[in-house]
């Protein structure tokens, strides 16, 4: 930037300033105490400004200024877009009840939800989902989520009658009846740890039995025979804060679980009981994108699952990984003395769903969408 004198030669601070002489701090002090008290140093100061603003090209400080405004709003647009990240339990501690709550179990009450519409336009809508995100996000990553969708009706129709999820089939995903722990290590590793504490909890619950034939907070689920019941923490995306108020340290843990599947209709989190003489009818889940797991709190003898024909024991304090997408089935043949089989139930991510998938599916798949 280039100071143009606008008077007659006169000497200033950059001037003195600049001179070689020992008296330069004195000569600038006594300059400045002058100039201090000279309009003419004002004047020539805002005329200085304004002619260097002349100097400058307008057309590049406007552009600059429009992407500086325009890069702050998409900061703000996409901050205040993001997924939501996992209910800390504090803020579900202090939070109003959910709304549609009946006993504390979340019934979808929207004709439109992608977890429960079983029509035509469910692709079309699940494609406008996708077209959102990508056009908010990126599109990068998205290939099988977009071949999914584009192909889901022949996916579902073409698939052998031993897997068949229900509402979403993610492509050239491995496909097994049963997981190894190794497969999500870490979440199983901590829910095993931490066994005598969801068990704790889970015995406190289970004394109001005594008092009524199904207390708040507890659903009953159709089964052929028998008794099956449910009590939700985590139900199709959606926390419900009667039930973790019950059970904080069991929600709390829920948070520390790194592939628990928390923001869409696909997770669930629950204790299920079933009594003796009871059988769960054959059924499949809604996608293959997640696991099931179950980790075994009361597991007596003549409790078994069945997952695409192949059958597997509980064991307590122990984690059984499985696809719910394949026809399975479940069946407690003991006898009243033998007491419920007791499992708590948590969905997690299928370890070959990439992170950006995951969070694709969040969007596409978040509960009231």
């Amino acid at each position: 930037m280039v100071w143009v004198p606008l008077g007659p030669p006169r000497t200033d601070c950059l001037t003195l300033l600049h001179t070689p002489t020992n008296n330069c701090p004195k000569m600038s002090l006594e300059w400045l105490v002058a100039w201090s008290w000279s309009l003419d140093g004002l004047r020539d100061c805002i005329a200085t400004g304004i002619q260097s603003v002349r100097d400058c090209d307008t057309t590049a400080v406007v552009t600059v200024a429009c992407l500086l405004v325009l890069f702050v709003w998409y900061c703000y647009h996409v901050g205040r877009e993001q997924p939501r990240a996992y209910a800390p339990v504090n803020s579900l501690m202090q939070g109003a009840d959910a709304n549609g709550l009946q006993n504390g179990y979340a019934y979808c009450q929207s004709p439109e939800c992608v977890r429960c519409a079983h029509n035509e336009g469910l692709n079309q809508k699940l494609y406008h989902n996708l077209q959102e995100y990508a056009k908010r996000y990126s599109w990068s990553g998205m290939g099988r989520i977009h071949k999914g969708i584009r192909e889901q009706g022949r996916y579902l129709n073409s698939r052998p009658s031993i897997q068949k999820p229900e509402v979403f089939f993610l492509p050239d995903l491995p496909t097994t009846p049963y997981f190894t722990r190794d497969a999500q290590k870490h979440d199983v590793e901590l829910l095993e740890r931490n066994f005598q504490t969801i068990l704790c909890e889970f015995e406190t619950l289970y004394k109001a039995f005594s008092n009524c034939s199904l207390p708040q907070g507890w659903k009953m689920n159709s089964t052929p025979s028998g008794e099956w019941v449910t009590f939700y923490l985590v139900n199709q995306g959606v926390c419900v804060p009667r039930n973790c108020r019950k059970c904080p340290r069991t929600y709390r843990l829920l948070g520390s679980l790194r592939t628990c599947i928390g923001n869409n209709v696909f997770g669930n989190a629950c204790i299920s009981v079933l009594s003796p003489g009871t059988v769960i009818t054959e059924h499949y889940g809604p996608t293959n994108i997640r696991i099931r797991c179950h980790l075994g709190l009361k597991t007596p003898s003549g409790c078994e699952l069945v997952v695409g024909g192949e059958p597997q024991c509980w064991a307590e304090g122990r984690c059984l990984l499985f696809d719910d997408s394949f026809l399975h089935t479940a069946f407690h043949e003991g006898s009243a003395e033998d007491g419920p089989r007791v499992v708590f139930m948590v969905d997690l991510w299928h370890p070959n769903v990439a992170a950006a998938e995951r969070q694709a599916l969040d969007f596409i798949f978040a509960p009231g969408r």
